[in-house]
């Protein structure tokens, strides 16, 4: 089977804690509406029933919109859950375990912020490459360095598969992240703390798809 087709253009990731206080479901719908293309359920401190239990509220929305869904880290979850794919961290399982249980018919992504983390990811197992963070975030508190766009840019010129950028990513900054070569933005506050995210979403879509078109 052939993996499925996946856009990294407005990649949100999200947990109940990412939701100013409101449900995460009608957050993730919110955004949907307003064009976000992928979805990734992270919550590091949810067990994995409660992981499955918030998978299962955001199945149904991402299917009705065509959007795949991606689980961070829990690889039981997210073959229990029926998701569409899996993204792993540096310190998470290793990818090409990850990829013989996943098979082949869902997404891989795995984070890599520079050249030597690049070096160890088995890059035929892996569908993306998450990168960043690229500017610094409260988001996720172990996130590391700023890489800056100088650090996408770099991490362009190692690989041809395709990355998104993570870490501190507005709508005015995503066009340089796309400009220095990522394909898309990866955002947790600029949609899941936005008072409007389908309006947060949809001018991320503007801004990357015109940077992206200004590159070709």
């Amino acid at each position: 089977m052939t993996r499925p087709t996946f856009d990294l253009s407005v990649y949100l990731v999200i947990g109940p804690g990412d939701c100013a206080g409101r449900r995460m479901s009608d957050v993730v719908a919110r955004a949907l509406a307003g064009g976000a293309t992928l979805v990734q359920l992270r919550d590091k401190e949810a067990s994995d029933h409660d992981m499955l239990a918030l998978g299962e509220a955001l199945i149904p929305l991402c299917r009705a919109a065509r959007v795949p869904l991606i689980v961070n880290d829990r690889l039981d979850v997210a073959l229990a859950l029926g998701a569409d794919g899996l993204h792993l961290g540096q310190d998470d399982d290793e990818a090409a375990a990850a990829r013989a249980r996943l098979g082949e018919d869902r997404i891989l992504g795995v984070s890599a912020a520079n050249a030597a983390e690049l070096a160890r990811v088995p890059l035929y197992a892996v569908d993306y490459i998450g990168v960043g963070p690229v500017f610094a975030t409260s988001s996720k508190p172990d996130a590391g360095e700023a890489i800056g766009l100088e650090g996408v840019a770099a991490m362009r010129r190692l690989t041809d598969k395709p990355l998104v950028g993570i870490g501190g990513i507005s709508t005015d900054r995503a066009t340089a992240v796309i400009e220095a070569g990522a394909n898309g933005v990866a955002v947790v506050s600029a949609i899941g703390g936005a008072e409007d995210p389908a309006q947060a979403a949809r001018r991320l879509r503007d801004a990357v798809k015109d940077a992206s078109t200004g590159q070709v």
